[in-house]
């Protein structure tokens, strides 16, 4: 069996990729675990020491790494650009905090004295999506190179160049062959990994569906999991919002890369005073944008990735408009080569459509009618999931109104939900548990020592 990559431009093969026996997949588990035992040895200087050379690796390299990630995903290439500085980014603000961030902390008893020390559990499984395929992978990996720990990757079958890219990268800024290994194995594979005894915790960014398969492979052998699913983030905007403001944040919340991103706002929840306001200052936004080849510089939405996600995507899209949605922009699939979907306007939804409360992945805006803040607020919780949520007020009162009540894991006002490496990320609900990034997320995989003398 072999891994495919996919030119989503034309549906044209790049390259294949062979997955691993299981001799040598023993043989990674095996190195994998020596490298873990190596690693945590090292002094933390040591290890932001490397940090900061991943992170100049990657400035220096921005667009031989861009240029991987949009051949396999078609992601427009200074958004692309952006994901791999954004990764730099990451490097250097665990380099530089690391060392706070796990100093032990005393803590004062009646007698002696004691005290917290995080330390490595060892080698950790990264299980890891296509989307923001050198994101996902940095975000999760380095906090726990910081902390002591290994990772093993287990990518997306169809970017096999950029796991190869990821592994090459790393051996070189460690002097470490083994601090990343990358896996090519199928699903069904990967629950042998995580019971595999020399794996201690693991990480997934993917499908609720995968990710109560990890629960459970990861509770079977009662090891650690972090689970950042998928999302149906609401973007909320109130009638006294600053509507061009809102529109224009829009547009990049909405079509972030191609509109395939977790965090992406699908549900832009308006109240009734200034619906159709924002619903035509959408529409002219949207019409406006390019889509084409995504190595085009003036190209703003290249392809979906894959042949099977676009199909997903317009039957979401035809199964709402034959329930009652107004087609505003788009709903059509353009003719022509590749798996290029059209921005997309559904106005008129209501939360029992598919585009209502499910993930929509691609660059489809479901619009809602809200008549108050409290029908706002229950179209926004009516989703099974709660990965980020939007609110645009200008009154901070109603702003920390919504903060307190909408079921998400990330509530950002008056702006997009974005990953920050200096803030935890991750949601409720189907969209998972556990933390990446921030303090949290380094100590995600860290034993929470203890210690107490006399």
């Amino acid at each position: 069996m072999v891994w495919v990559s996919i030119d989503p431009r034309s549906g044209q093969e790049i390259a294949r990729y062979p997955l691993h026996t299981d001799d040598e997949l023993q043989a990674l588990l095996a190195r994998g675990a020596r490298a873990a035992s190596r690693w945590a040895e090292r002094p933390l200087e040591d290890r932001t020491r490397v940090l900061r050379r991943l992170a100049e690796l990657l400035d220096e390299r921005v667009e031989r790494y861009a240029a991987q990630i949009t051949a396999e995903v078609g992601k427009p290439i200074a958004q692309a650009e952006a994901e791999v500085r954004k990764c730099a980014w990451a490097a250097r603000h665990y380099a530089e905090h690391a060392p706070a961030m796990l100093a032990p902390r005393p803590e004062p008893v009646e007698s002696g004295e004691a005290g917290v020390q995080p330390e490595p559990l060892g080698l950790v499984l990264l299980i890891m999506p296509w989307n923001y395929p050198f994101w996902q992978v940095i975000r999760a990996l380095v906090p726990q190179l910081a902390l002591g720990n290994t990772c093993l990757l287990k990518h997306a079958e169809h970017v096999g160049g950029v796991a190869d890219e990821l592994e090459s990268l790393l051996r070189e800024a460690s002097s470490d062959a083994d601090v990343l290994l990358s896996l090519r194995i199928d699903h069904g594979t990967a629950a042998r990994v995580i019971a595999a005894p020399q794996v201690r915790g693991v990480s997934l960014t993917g499908s609720t569906r995968a990710g109560r398969a990890v629960a459970a492979a990861a509770g079977a052998a009662l090891k650690p999991c972090v689970l950042e699913l998928g999302g149906s983030d609401p973007f909320v905007v109130c009638a006294d919002a600053e509507l061009d403001r809102a529109l224009e944040v829009a547009v990049t919340a909405r079509l972030q890369n191609n509109g395939q991103s977790c965090i992406a706002a699908k549900r832009f929840i308006i109240e009734t005073s200034i619906y159709e306001k924002f619903v035509q200052g959408l529409a002219g936004r949207f019409a406006s944008v390019r889509m084409g080849d995504p190595f085009d510089r003036e190209i703003e939405l290249g392809p979906l990735a894959r042949a099977d996600l676009r199909e997903n995507l317009h039957a979401q899209v035809r199964a709402s408009i034959e329930a009652g949605a107004r087609v505003v922009l788009g709903g059509e699939l353009p003719e022509g080569p590749g798996w290029f979907y059209p921005p997309t306007i559904l106005a008129d939804v209501t939360a029992d459509m598919p585009v209502g409360h499910e993930e929509t992945f691609g660059p489809v805006a479901a619009c809602l009618r809200a008549g108050d803040r409290e029908h706002a607020l229950r179209l926004a919780n009516a989703t099974t999931y709660g990965l980020g949520a939007s609110v645009w007020t200008t009154d901070p009162d109603n702003a920390r109104w919504f903060e307190r009540r909408l079921e998400a894991g990330m509530v950002f006002v008056n702006d997009m939900v974005r990953s920050d490496p200096r803030l935890p990320f991750g949601g409720i609900k189907d969209s998972g548990y556990g933390r990446e990034l921030g303090r949290e997320g380094l100590l995600a995989f860290a034993n929470v020592k203890t210690i107490w003398r006399r």
